[in-house]
C-alpha cells in the first residue's frame, strides 16, 4: 500500500487538490473530517475539550462552536498547544482505523490529507509527501476573502501553522497554487501520474493483496516441503525394510506420522 501525504497551509488550496484526487477515484483520509467526528457531542474528545475550555464554547445544541474555539486558540499559542495535546490521540486513532478500513477493501494507493502532517510527525508514515504551496501575499488575501476576517486575524491563523516555505523544503512534490485553477490542475495531472505509478515490492507487501500473496506462498512452500520430505522418507524406509524387516516398516510409519504433524 502506498500512503501519500498531502499537506499545505490554510487557504493554500490543499482541499482542492484533495478533491481532485477523490475525483480520480483515489480514496482520501481527511484529518479534518476525523477531527470533526472526534469533537462530536458526547465523545471522549468533546469531554476533554469542554473540561479544558468551559461550556462557553458550546452551541445551544451542545455541539462545539468551532468558530468560537478557533478564535480562542488562534489568538493564544498556549491554548492552541493544549487543544492539540487533548485531541491528538483521538485524531491519530481515527486516522489509523480509516487506513485499516481502506486496507481491508484492497486499496493500493490512498491519500492522507493532514494539515499538521509534519507537526504531528505523520510524515514518517507517508511517501511521497505533497505540499500545496502558495506565496504569502496570495495566501493572506485568499484567507481574508474566504473567511471574511481582518488582516490581523488572517495573519494570526497563518502564523499558527508551520511556515509554508519550511514545509516546502520537506516535500517530495510541490504544487504551486499561486496562479490560476487551470495552472494548478495542469500540475496535478503530472503529480497524479507520479503517485499512481506501479507499487514497489515493499509497498505491494504492505497491501492486502501482498499479504494474501505472502500467506499463499508460505502455505504452498510448506506443502511442497512436506510432500518432498515424505517421498524421500518413503524411499529411505523402503530400503530399510528390505534390510531390516518389520522394524523398517514400523520406523517408516512413525516418520510419516511425524511429517503430517508439521
Amino acid at each position: 500500500m502506498r500512503i501519500v501525504g498531502l499537506t499545505g497551509g490554510i487557504a493554500s488550496g490543499k482541499s482542492t487538490v484533495s478533491n481532485l484526487f477523490k475525483g480520480k477515484g483515489i480514496p482520501v483520509v481527511d484529518a479534518d473530517l476525523v477531527a470533526r467526528e472526534v469533537l462530536r457531542k458526547g465523545t471522549g474528545g468533546w469531554k476533554r475539550v469542554v473540561a479544558a475550555f468551559g461550556e462557553d464554547i458550546l452551541l445551544g445544541n451542545g455541539e462545539v462552536d468551532r468558530a468560537r474555539l478557533g478564535q480562542i486558540v488562534f489568538s493564544d499559542p498556549a491554548k492552541r498547544q493544549l487543544l492539540n495535546r487533548l485531541l491528538a490521540p483521538f485524531i491519530s486513532s481515527g486516522i489509523f482505523w480509516e487506513i485499516v478500513k481502506l486496507w481491508m477493501k484492497g486499496s493500493e494507493v490512498i491519500v492522507l490529507d493532514v494539515p499538521l502532517l509534519f507537526e504531528a510527525k505523520m510524515d514518517r508514515w507517508t511517501k511521497p509527501i505533497i505540499v500545496v504551496w502558495i506565496n504569502p501575499e496570495t495566501q493572506l488575501q485568499r484567507l481574508m476573502n474566504r473567511d471574511g476576517i481582518s488582516e490581523e486575524q488572517a495573519i494570526n491563523r497563518i502564523n499558527a501553522q508551520m511556515a509554508l516555505d519550511l514545509k516546502r523544503t520537506k516535500a517530495d512534490i510541490v504544487i504551486d497554487n499561486s496562479g490560476t485553477m487551470e495552472e494548478m490542475k495542469e500540475q496535478f495531472e503530472k503529480v497524479f501520474v507520479q503517485v499512481t505509478r506501479p507499487l514497489t515490492w515493499k509497498e505491494f507487501g504492505m497491501s492486502r493483496n501482498g499479504a494474501l500473496w505472502a500467506i499463499v506462498s508460505i502455505v504452498v512452500a510448506v506443502l511442497v516441503y512436506r510432500n518432498t520430505l515424505t517421498a524421500a522418507l518413503m524411499v529411505y524406509s523402503h530400503k530399510s525394510s528390505q534390510s531390516g524387516g518389520d522394524s523398517g516398516g514400523n520406523r517408516r510409519n512413525k516418520l510419516i506420522s511425524l511429517i503430517y504433524l508439521l
